[in-house]
Parts: structure tokens; sequence; C-alpha cells
């Protein structure tokens, strides 16, 4: 099967049955029609419907080299800085459908498993590696057009010291036996983002510190026996788009994923049992520079799209005469002017690896990997401080079906917009800045890499300073009288 369309997606995820547990009971029937799923699966449904487009398919899909049908274009591995370029419009194309608000868009964990697929000869002959298993396991989700999600994080337990644990009712998910058939996995993960609603889920894990977990790695699918998605509070405000205008859409679940004595087929594992591996295939991949390079093209989308709330809110309500309201604009300008100028030159510098694929400059995406968790919960501070008692004024749409309506015509309304539009565009400002799923898209922007401490450590550490320090002690050996 080629590049899928939305009902496609929707049909098979329904046809799962995935153990998906939210507020205390399993989700049952169509996982599709349940309040908390319905909007997202309906958005990314869309992004499939919309890789098939007519207009758009030369820019979305490419010919399979196995089998000459139309793919997916994120499945794309890069030989020249035109193929980068094509991956960044096709990630950017669906971006834009839902404003940078979905980071777990398909086109994400396809270019993870693309990476991974990229760097598979350092598995090559080693202990416990199934190299052969990661190609066949690429090739299967491009051919078949999947979805994926992931999971790598251990639960919290106590973060001041490694956490011991009893090995036969381990909390972090590990290897407790294996045999004929594969390796049985026990315990749990973390914050697998739209568990539930993807074909598979991809799982990764490092070594332990103590020296008895080796780590493992393997993709299953997500119905697979034993397997369990445990999901947080939904953030879905309602399914009005009018009261409701993000998180009605793209409102992607958070989960913890238990596995239950889950049996992993041999044919699925990637790696286990190597601790060497384990800690450093990941670092040593493609992974990092193809992955920035997809989530940096996103933001910058998203950031167009903040900028483009920040100026409605400022042309609605007349604020624009104001330098600090242009001071404010002019950092989201800034921002993204920033972003883009890093994703541009991660292209123009990337190189080919030592298997020929051309990476982007994994440097330069760093840094804008940096940048962009310390400016983002300053994009929402911005537009709280312009929206100010406009974001605690804004009444559902059903007033505007009311007897009230001429109330909110002659008081809400706008220096250039009637009420009922102005109440659109604070609502939205509200949902993105200061409603549930505002708040959650703040702090997952926040981690989306990690702990933005450690990433400013890794970035100080692969930085070559020498030739800084070269400069000042060639200017101090200077004598100033010659």
């Amino acid at each position: 099967m080629p590049a899928i369309n939305g009902d496609q997606y929707i049909d098979r995820i329904d046809r799962l049955k995935t153990n998906v547990w939210l507020d205390g009971d399993p989700v049952k029937g169509k996982i599709s029609e349940h309040p908390a799923f319905k909007g997202v699966m309906k958005s990314q449904g869309r992004l499939y419907d919309f890789q098939l487009e007519e207009a758009f398919k030369h820019e979305m899909t490419y010919q399979s080299p196995l089998t000459g049908k139309q793919v997916g274009m994120s499945y794309l591995q890069p030989k020249t800085i035109e193929d980068l370029v094509s991956r960044r419009t096709m990630i950017q194309n669906w971006a834009k459908l839902n404003n940078g608000m979905m980071g777990r868009s398909p086109d994400y964990m396809n270019t993870v498993i693309m990476a991974l697929a990229s760097s598979v000869d350092l598995l090559t002959g080693q202990e416990n590696c199934f190299p052969e298993n990661v190609t066949n396991f690429y090739e299967y989700a491009r051919e078949h057009d999947i979805s994926i999600t992931h999971t790598f994080i251990d639960p919290q337990v106590d973060r001041s010291h490694y956490h011991f644990e009893n090995a036969e009712e381990p909390v972090a998910a590990k290897v407790v036996d294996r045999n004929d058939e594969g390796i049985v996995i026990k315990g749990a993960k973390v914050l697998a983002t739209q568990g539930g609603i993807t074909d598979e889920i991809l799982v990764l894990s490092a070594a332990g510190l103590d020296g008895k977990d080796k780590g493992f790695s393997f993709s299953i699918p997500s119905n697979s026996k034993g397997l369990k998605f445990i999901c947080r509070e939904s953030f879905v405000g309602g399914e009005s788009a009018f009261d409701h205008p993000l998180s009605s859409r793209f409102e992607e679940m958070d989960t913890i994923v238990v596995f239950d004595s889950v049996l992993v087929p041999w044919e699925r594992v990637f790696y286990f049992d190597n601790s060497e591996i384990s800690n450093t295939f990941m670092a040593n991949s493609s992974f990092s520079a193809f992955g920035m390079h997809q989530v940096v093209a996103r933001r910058i989308v998203k950031t167009e799209f903040i900028l483009g709330i920040v100026q409605s809110i400022i042309e609605t309500i007349n604020i624009g005469g104001y330098q600090h309201v242009q001071e404010k604009t002019a950092e989201i300008i800034v921002a993204l002017e920033t972003m883009k100028a890093l994703l541009f030159k991660a292209e123009m510098e990337a190189r080919a690896d030592e298997w020929g694929y051309m990476r982007p400059d994994q440097l330069t995406l760093q840094i804008a990997a940096n940048l962009f968790p310390k400016i983002y919960p300053r994009f929402t501070e911005i537009i709280q401080l312009l929206g100010a008692s406009g974001l605690m004024t804004i009444p559902t749409g059903n007033f505007f079906q009311s007897g009230i309506r001429k109330d909110l015509e002659q008081y809400l309304q706008g220096a250039s917009k009637k009420a009922e539009d102005r109440i659109k565009i604070f609502r939205l400002a509200w949902d993105i800045s200061m409603s549930s799923f505002g708040a959650r898209e703040t702090l997952y922007e926040r981690f989306f890499f990690g702990d933005p401490v450690r990433l400013a450590s890794q970035l100080y550490s692969s930085y070559d300073l020498k030739p800084y320090v070269k400069c000042v002690d060639s200017y101090l050996n200077i004598d100033p009288l010659s």
C-alpha cells in the first residue's frame, strides 16, 4: 500500500482496538469517535488526505525505490541539499494545516525511523544487534505509510539518585525474559504522545547505571497483547471550534505506556543487552540532525502563526501605535527570522555522512533547539500582555445565537472588527496562551528535546571555542610599539 488517505488512517486505528484508558475507564468502541481523540484524529486524517491532492502530490510524496509507487516524502533518505529542501517543504506544508500545533504529526516519527535506517551500519557486527530489522521496519513503515509514536523516558520515582527496584516487579520497562519467540518486556515508559492513535510504538531504553539493564530498542503494533496506554486528563475544551479553536482540533494526548509481560518478536527487536549501543546509537546516528531539522521547520510555522495572532490582536483593538507593543511584536519577528536563518544555514552547510546521506548541519540546529524553549514561553507572555482583559471577556459562541447578542455587539466590538469576529480572535489567543491546552503546549516546547540546561551544556561541549581563544592570545602577544 502506498501513501494513504485520511479515511484509511482512521479506519486502521479504529480496527486496532488498542487498550487505551482515560479517566479511569477503558476507551470502548471506535476511538476516532471519542471526544478526547476525535478532533486530533480528524486533523491527522486531513494531513494524509492533503498528501494525495493532485496539486501537492509532487511536494508531499516521492517514488518508492522498491515499488515505484508514491510514498510519503518524510521517509525520503536525502542525498542532496535539494532533497533536504524537499523534505522541509513537505514538513512545512503539513505544519501549515495545523499551524505547527501538532508536534507529533506523522512526519516526525517517519523522520526518526528514516534516520535510524540511514545509520543502521552502526549496528552491524555488534552483539545482540539486528540491523536488518531496522531496515525492514523502515521499508515496512514507508510502504504502508503507518503512523508511529515513541517512548523512551522512565517514570519519575526519585530523581535525586538512581532508583533501584525489584527486578520481578520493575517500574521502568525492562527485559525480564527471552525465549525462542523474542524478548519479554515488563514495566512502564512515559510520555508517548498520540499513544493509542498510531499503528505502532517505537521503544528506546538506555542502559541503567547499575549495569544490570543493558538497554533495548524495538517497535511493535499498538494493540500488542499486554500493552496499554494510560492517558492524562484530556485538554479538549469542547467540540466547538468557536469556543476552543485549537484544543478541539489539535489536542495530542500524552500517555503512560505499560508493558505487562509484552512479547516482542525477534524480527521486531533492533538491539538489546548491549550497554554501549543502547547509550550511543541514537547520539551517533543521524537522529539528532534529521529530527531537529523536522522540528525547527515545524516551529517556524508555529511562530508565524503566533505572530499572526499578535498582529490580529493589535489591529482588532488598535494598539499598534504604542512603542511597547511594537517592541514586543518585534521580539517575535526577530525570533522568526532567526529560526528561518538557522534552518537555511543548516541546509546550506549540510554534508554527506559516511553512508552518503545528506545531513543538515547539526551544530546550527542545536542552536535553534536551544533558542526555542526560551522564546516560546515569551510568546505566550506577549499574547497575555497585549490581550490583557480582552482574554477574560470572551463569551462562548452560544451567546451570539441568543437574545443577548445585541449587548455583545455593542460592548465587545473592536476598533476594526464586529464583536463576534473580535471574540473569535481573543478566544484563539486564550486557547494558545491560557487554556490547559495552551499551557501544555508551552511545557511541551520547553522540554521537547529535554532539559534546556542539558541542551545548553551539550552545545557548549560541542562548540569549537579554540579559534576565539587563539584570537585573544594573538592579540595579547602583539607588541603595541611595533
